[in-house]
């Protein structure tokens, strides 16, 4: 689903090659082959268990160091994380969306710049240096650290609200439908940054460079497109973020839960990451 909403992000509205979410999905499949939605994958492979685990362990250090259990501190804390992790999350989207423009609409690519997101990576910086490798920063920065704050008090207030106590029998849904609703707000509220920092990474794909920063990407997409373009690929995207991220916190949740119940055996302290009133 990110192959598909990357591609519906940052393609020509004078030619367009998709028409929607299931026909980007058909095209890819047809010209491509099924391996072709797989583009960039060793990329998200590489990050993503580093980038969970320091998202998840600044958030719950910034929440103990503020002191109280609030909505706003939960807010903070999530952000702090989000920002932190920019660092890593902007050169592995880099590569992810290089590589996933590789070959648009190929069968079997006729030229193969990047053979895969570390060489991808590797040639950006010998081309472009640290600024090269860093494309997008300023975005995914504006992206990520809202963002991530929305992420954490959604999941905060809906287990709440739900009232997720480790001895109730259907906390395990309660928590998947919590984490799917937390990764939908999150996207929903800077989805339209999402468009610009990909329209920025893929920026000089082919040695064409369109943009000349954030600003003036939002006016010149906003001038050919309308105010549609921000909102490009946003179904994918969401089809994605709800199991995604009901498995990604429920996960964590079940094993601290796990964790405080072999600590409590032990008569240690607990020092949960995702602090809950209840039980949690």
């Amino acid at each position: 689903y990110n192959f598909l909403q990357v591609r519906l992000q940052v393609q020509n509205v004078e030619k367009p090659l998709y028409r929607g979410t299931f026909h980007c999905f058909q095209s890819i499949i047809k010209q491509e082959s099924a391996f072709g939605l797989y583009k960039g994958i060793g990329s998200p492979m590489m990050g993503l268990t580093f980038i969970n685990a320091l998202v998840f362990g600044v958030q719950g250090n910034t929440l103990r160091a503020l002191g109280k259990d609030t909505p706003l501190n939960q807010f903070l804390a999530g952000s702090a994380a989000g920002a932190i992790q920019c660092v890593i999350c902007c050169p592995m989207e880099l590569a992810k969306t290089r590589m996933q423009l590789q070959g648009t609409g190929e069968y079997k690519l006729k030229t193969k710049n990047y053979k895969n997101s570390l060489d991808c990576l590797i040639k950006i910086y010998q081309k472009e240096g640290l600024r090269g490798i860093n494309r997008g920063m300023v975005s995914t920065f504006i992206r990520e650290t809202p963002s991530f704050g929305f992420y954490f008090l959604t999941y905060d207030c809906m287990t709440r609200y739900l009232g997720c106590e480790a001895e109730d029998n259907y906390v395990i849904p309660k928590l998947l439908f919590s984490g799917g609703m937390s990764g939908i707000v999150s996207w929903l509220s800077t989805y339209p940054v999402d468009v610009i920092k990909s329209r920025l990474q893929a920026d000089g794909v082919g040695g064409v460079t369109q943009y000349n920063g954030i600003l003036d990407c939002i006016r010149k997409s906003y001038r050919e497109e309308g105010w549609r373009v921000f909102t490009r690929g946003l179904t994918s995207t969401l089809l994605r973020a709800f199991p995604v991220n009901a498995a990604t916190f429920a996960t964590v949740t079940v094993f601290l839960m796990y964790m405080r119940s072999e600590d409590n055996l032990h008569e240690c302290e607990p020092g949960p990451v995702i602090q809950q009133p209840s039980s949690l």
